[in-house]
């Protein structure tokens, strides 16, 4: 509270609700001014919409709204904004064709003359970013910014409308390890200028090093709110589940079988014609989960890419013994599944999803020949698919268990699932697996994790690509560490720690053993 006994944020006795669904019930929450306040709980828990309340992209059924003391009514995002609200979405809302500059002033103009605007946002730019650690070249273009470098400008949009409020929607999901540290030093720095900063997210770890108090919602109910300081890991997951959850991996020792994938020399030129791949090679065994380890854009997209279909290469891949094409006929993605790989991309939403189809359609893609989904020779029996999602959704926990919602009204978390379910359960030879748990909450990490084992034990093969090291570890039975399109060399999980990776994660230590 600040010192007349006001809190920046109260919100009293939120609800919200969707036709039959209660994203939101009775929600009350006070944050304190000039702390980091997390806010976590399963996939649809009702967080985002709580914040899209407060943000105005919604307008609750029933409550109140205090801002530094005084009832606010905030029916829209421009009301947020003057009430000295700021929003960082999960993804982006950036032009990717204008400069950093000009997405900063989009919206907040002067006036008809722009070169009077972007002269002002230039000089308050020169100052936020030296006062918050938040370097980004005004000229730049947003396309060839990082993802790190374009939440940066993201965070500078809200501070450039003087947020004194600033919400934060799972800020790590697509970010390196190195620019999440980055980040949380920018968030702290906030801190110590007064802002008060609420934080949405499912890494627990990020909760207990960053924030100074957390919420736990469950279910569309606020359960608890407690002093970060004096919870745990372990107690913020059962209060997310209602249960006990294992936050470590647990599964038997690997029992390699015979070689199922085997990738030789592989290359990947971009359409820049630049190398991405730089002469891969490596194997898999029916029964064991590769772990490829790297910092993003060191080639890893563009390995599973190849693999699945997406991308043309040369080289030599076989998949038990036979050759897979790497270009021309029988390359594509289609050919791949035919073959027995199923793929679970890195982004869900330009490869994994239309987010305008129903979550059936989105379950029949790929697979529209299998046998089950067919009524004829000409029609599909969309009323076999429906049963089928409904079964997947029910197995994998989607909420709200609704087979004829489009996609894009599930929560990224429960979008996540939705293609989890429809790839692990074609039983491939090969699960190619991309960030399996991005911006998936406790409960189901537990449970893919689960999956992913229970597949290895079933005697499949698994190639697993994250950005995070923990996931890495605990999955893995071999870790393949890739540097500038190179594997740089292999390691078991037991005999290595995130040092020795770290290393060779940025090219700075040898090769290991031989794949």
């Amino acid at each position: 509270m600040a010192a007349d006994g006001t809190y920046a944020i109260e919100l009293k006795g939120i609800s919200k609700a969707f036709g039959p669904v209660q994203a939101n019930k009775d929600i009350n929450i006070a944050v304190p001014r000039g702390t980091i306040h997390g806010i976590i709980g399963e996939n649809g828990a009702g967080k985002s919409t709580l914040m899209s309340i407060l943000y105005g992209f919604y307008k609750a059924d029933a409550g109140q709204i205090f801002i530094g003391g005084k009832l606010t009514p905030i029916p829209d995002s421009q009301s947020a904004i003057r009430a000295g609200i700021g929003m960082v979405f999960q993804h982006f809302k950036l032009v990717q064709n204008f400069t950093v500059l000009e997405n900063v002033i989009l919206g907040a103009e002067d006036g008809p003359l722009l070169n009077t605007s972007l002269a002002k946002a230039r000089q308050v730019l020169e100052s936020l970013s030296r006062d918050y650690e938040l370097d980004v070249d005004p000229d730049a273009l947003i396309e060839d910014l990082s993802v790190g470098h374009q939440q940066r400008v993201e965070i500078l949009k809200a501070l450039y409308r003087q947020a004194d409020i600033l919400i934060l929607d799972e800020p790590t999901g697509v970010l390196t390890p190195a620019e999440a540290d980055h980040l949380f030093r920018i968030l702290k720095g906030l801190k110590e200028q007064g802002k008060t900063i609420i934080l949405i997210t499912h890494k627990l770890r990020e909760i207990m090093e960053a924030t100074d108090n957390v919420s736990v919602m469950r279910r569309g109910t606020m359960v608890a709110t407690v002093k970060t300081a004096e919870t745990s890991p372990e107690q913020l997951a059962e209060l997310m589940v209602g249960r006990k959850v294992l936050l470590e991996v647990e599964k038997k020792p690997a029992r390699p079988g015979d070689v199922v994938l085997r990738v030789e020399d592989l290359r990947v030129r971009d359409e820049h014609k630049v190398e991405r791949l730089k002469g891969v090679s490596f194997e898999i065994r029916a029964g064991e989960i590769l772990g490829i380890a790297g910092v993003a854009g060191n080639g890893q997209s563009e390995l599973l890419a190849a693999l699945g279909g997406m991308m043309r290469a040369t080289g030599k891949v076989t998949l038990k013994g036979q050759d897979l094409p790497l270009s021309g006929r029988g390359s594509d993605g289609q050919s791949r599944r035919r073959a027995g790989i199923a793929h679970v991309p890195e982004d869900r939403h330009h490869y994994g999803l239309i987010l305008d189809f129903t979550a059936w359609e989105n379950v029949a893609f790929g697979y529209f020949n299998a046998p089950e989904y067919q009524k004829n020779a000409l029609f599909m029996d969309n009323k076999a698919l429906r049963q089928d999602t409904a079964r997947k959704m029910q197995k994998y926990d989607v909420r709200p268990p609704l087979p004829d919602l489009a996609a894009k009204n599930f929560s990224g978390g429960n979008q996540q699932k939705i293609v989890v379910a429809r790839e692990m359960e074609q039983n491939p030879d090969l699960l190619l697996v991309g960030q399996p748990t991005r911006g998936v909450d406790i409960g189901a990490i537990e449970f893919i994790h689960n999956q992913i084992v229970a597949l290895r034990d079933a005697g499949k093969a698994v190639l697993l690509v994250s950005v995070e090291l923990d996931e890495i570890m605990s999955l893995s039975d071999r870790i393949a560490v890739m540097f500038d399109g190179r594997i740089m060399g292999f390691r078991d999980p037991d005999r290595t720690d995130e040092r020795e990776l770290g290393l060779m994660m940025a090219g700075m230590a040898g090769h290991g053993e031989a794949a």
